[in-house]
C-alpha cells in the first residue's frame, strides 16, 4: 500500500494527546488517516469503516484485538505493546512506502516499528505486503503466516513464533531499494521458532545459528548440505522405485542449491524439506541420512 499524496480530509475527532484521525479520500477510496500519538485504550473509528492508514504515528498500549481491517497501512510509525489478538487484515501494508507518485530515487522509506506487540491468532492474508517493517520482541502465536513472500525488506529481532508457518520467506538482505532503505542488510537475529511447525519456510542470507529452532528428532540446522545431499543420492542409487528416486532427487537438489546460493551451504532441514510428496518412511530415512552424514562417507 502507498499512502495517497492527494488527500481530501476533514477532522472528525481528536483522541488522547496529539493523536488525530481524519476522514480522507484518494480517488474513489474513502478511508481514515491517523497521525500523532495515542496511548492506551481501544482503537475505534467513528463509522466502523476500518480502512485506516497510519502516518508518523506513535501508538502505545492500544487494543486492536478482534477488529477486522478492510485495509491497514502504516508509514514511518511505531506500534508499541499493542494487542493484535484475533485481528483480521483483508489488506495490509505493515511498512508502507510513503506518499504516492514519488520516484524511488527521490524517496526515503523509514521503517515502521512493531515493538513487543502480540499477534495471537491474527489473520494475515497470503501475499501480504510487509514492506519496511521492523518487528522487535513481538509474539506470533498461532497467527496465520501462510504464503508470505513479499517480505524482502522486513526485519525480525528477538521475536517468538508458535504454531504453523507455511510457505514463508524470510530475508537477511533486501532485494532492492537499498538506497531509500538506508541499509543493505535486514536485522534478523535472536528469533525463537522452537514452538513452530515450519513447512516450506525459507531463510535467505540469514545466520541460522543466530536463531532458535526446534531440534531433533524433527529439525536440524546442517552445514555442507550439498555434500550431505550428494551422499544421500549416492546411497539411493540402488533403490528400485524410480518414481520415488526422481521425486527425492528433485527436492533434495533444490534444497541443496538454495543452501549454497543463500546460506553458505547451511539449511534448516526437516522431513518436509526432504520432500513433501514422498512417503513418510522414505522421508524419515533420507532425513536421517542427511543428519548422520560424516566426512568418512566421502
Amino acid at each position: 500500500m502507498v499512502l495517497g499524496r492527494q488527500v481530501m480530509a476533514r477532522r472528525r475527532g481528536v483522541a488522547s494527546g496529539t493523536f488525530r484521525i481524519a476522514a480522507a479520500q484518494t480517488g474513489l477510496r474513502r478511508y481514515w488517516l491517523a497521525l500523532g500519538g495515542l496511548n492506551g485504550g481501544r482503537f475505534e473509528v467513528a463509522d466502523g469503516n476500518l480502512d485506516v492508514s497510519f502516518a508518523h504515528a506513535r501508538i502505545v498500549d492500544v487494543d486492536f484485538s478482534g477488529l477486522r481491517f478492510s485495509s491497514f497501512g502504516a508509514h514511518d510509525s511505531m506500534f508499541e505493546r499493542c494487542d493484535f489478538t484475533r485481528t483480521a487484515f483483508d489488506h495490509v501494508s505493515f511498512g508502507a512506502t510513503g506518499y504516492g507518485g514519488e520516484r524511488w530515487d527521490r524517496l526515503t522509506w523509514p521503517a515502521t516499528v512493531y515493538r513487543e506487540c502480540v499477534f495471537a491468532r491474527t489473520r494475515i492474508p497470503p501475499q501480504a505486503f510487509f514492506g519496511n517493517a521492523r518487528f522487535e520482541r513481538c509474539t506470533f502465536d498461532g497467527a496465520r503466516l501462510r504464503g508470505l513472500t513479499f517480505t524482502h525488506q522486513a526485519q525480525f529481532v528477538g521475536c517468538t513464533f508458535r504454531g504453523k508457518i507455511q510457505d514463508v520467506n524470510f530475508w537477511g538482505t533486501p532485494s532492492e531499494h537499498t538506497a531509500v532503505l538506508g541499509r543493505d542488510r535486514n536485522a534478523f537475529t535472536g528469533n525463537d521458532f522452537t514452538g513452530g511447525d515450519l513447512l516450506g519456510v525459507a531463510f535467505k542470507h540469514i545466520d541460522l545459528h543466530a536463531q532458535r529452532f526446534p531440534g531433533l528428532p524433527d529439525y536440524a540446522v546442517l552445514d555442507r548440505v550439498d555434500q550431505r545431499v550428494a551422499a544421500a543420492l549416492a546411497a539411493m542409487a540402488d533403490w528400485p522405485d524410480e518414481e520415488i528416486k526422481t521425486e527425492a532427487a528433485s527436492s533434495l537438489r533444490f534444497g541443496a542449491n538454495d543452501a549454497t546460493e543463500y546460506n553458505d551451504g547451511h539449511a534448516l532441514v526437516s522431513r518436509s524439506w526432504v520432500g513433501r510428496r514422498l512417503p513418510p518412511d522414505v522421508r524419515d530415512q533420507i532425513f536421517w541420512m542427511l543428519v548422520n552424514y560424516s566426512d568418512d562417507q566421502q
